[in-house]
């Protein structure tokens, strides 16, 4: 369904390939965050099944995830980026979203979204701006 793409960077690499997706790793790795530690892995298996998920490893061992739902044509959202709390500060994070803006099935996009409660200033880096018109925004949550 999606082009699969692979980038690597001494020891790390990237890739887009679902086949190589460490549930446990995943489960784990989202257990440790404020928006996803009561997920079920049932939960977690379907919104992986269903996203364009890029994952980061260092060697064999999966370490970080971005999770992007979309229709590949007008809109994209950003979601589930992970990394391991030993790897960050390594520019991984920068590295991993530069490879999720550069995918060639999400160029040309009318529209990207995330929602996130302390990461501004990192995605600020890439072009993500408070909503200019919250007024237009809707939402159902069940949170």
């Amino acid at each position: 369904m999606y082009q699969i793409v692979n980038h690597k960077k001494g020891d790390f690499n990237i890739t887009t390939d679902f086949e190589r997706i460490d549930i446990d790793s995943i489960c784990m790795l989202l257990s440790r965050t404020y928006w996803a530690n009561n997920r079920s892995r049932d939960i977690i298996i379907k919104s992986l099944e269903n996203s364009l998920c890029f994952s980061l490893f260092h060697n064999e061992r999966q370490i970080g995830l971005v999770r992007v739902i979309t229709d590949c044509a007008t809109f994209a959202y950003l979601c589930d980026v992970v990394i391991d709390e030993g790897y960050r500060g390594k520019g991984l994070g920068q590295w991993l979203m530069e490879c999720v803006l550069n995918h060639p099935d999400l160029q040309n996009l009318r529209r990207w979204c995330l929602v996130t409660k302390d990461a501004h200033e990192f995605y600020r880096k890439f072009g993500f701006e408070n909503v200019k018109n919250p007024e237009i925004y809707m939402e159902i949550s069940n949170i």
